[in-house]
């Protein structure tokens, strides 16, 4: 679940209830991060930083935790709390509406986020499609947000597969580079 609330604390627990398994929250929308991770684990999930994860069960039962950052957050802001989390969400558009363009000047943020934790899953939120999505993947991202671009498509599937394709390729040569 990405939740674009004001106060993502009242959530959790009904989220929880719901039967999510993942729970990121926007860092600008609570006083407490650190809190708010701590309640999101006992309530039996994960904590994804700032991005829209990919629902992903994991063998524990356990929710992930998300960290998301909007275009205007630096994101040394974040880096406090990756170690507790499972997921940062980079936002590439402004949050609330669909069909944005594509702000390529986050991708510095991406590189920063896979340079300081390597092993840590990073999302890309916004304005990601076939045009864009080889510069996410480039700069470290592993999960990807892509609405418009399929939905849209004449075939989705395809756009669905190559999106996928260039994420886990570029996360192959990661990997040998280390």
């Amino acid at each position: 679940m990405h939740m674009m609330v004001s106060k993502p604390e009242q959530w959790v627990k009904p989220m929880a209830v719901a039967g999510a398994n993942q729970y990121t929250f926007h860092l600008e929308a609570t006083e407490n991060p650190g809190a708010l991770i701590k309640d999101i684990r006992e309530n039996g999930m994960k904590s994804c930083s700032v991005a829209q994860a990919e629902v992903q069960w994991h063998s524990q039962g356990l929710l992930q935790v998300g960290l998301a950052i909007k275009p205007g957050t630096s994101v040394e802001y974040l880096a406090p709390w990756a170690n507790q989390i499972d997921m940062a969400l980079v936002m590439t558009v402004e949050p609330g509406f669909g069909g944005q363009k594509f702000m390529e000047d986050m991708m510095p943020k991406v590189h920063w986020l896979r340079t300081q934790f390597p092993s840590l899953d990073i999302e890309v939120d916004g304005g990601v499609g076939p045009d864009t999505v080889h510069k996410c993947a480039e700069a470290g991202a592993n999960m990807i947000v892509s609405g418009s671009a399929i939905m849209r498509s004449e075939d989705p599937r395809s756009v669905i597969n190559l999106l996928r394709n260039v994420c886990s390729e570029a996360a192959q040569k990661r990997s040998l580079d280390r």
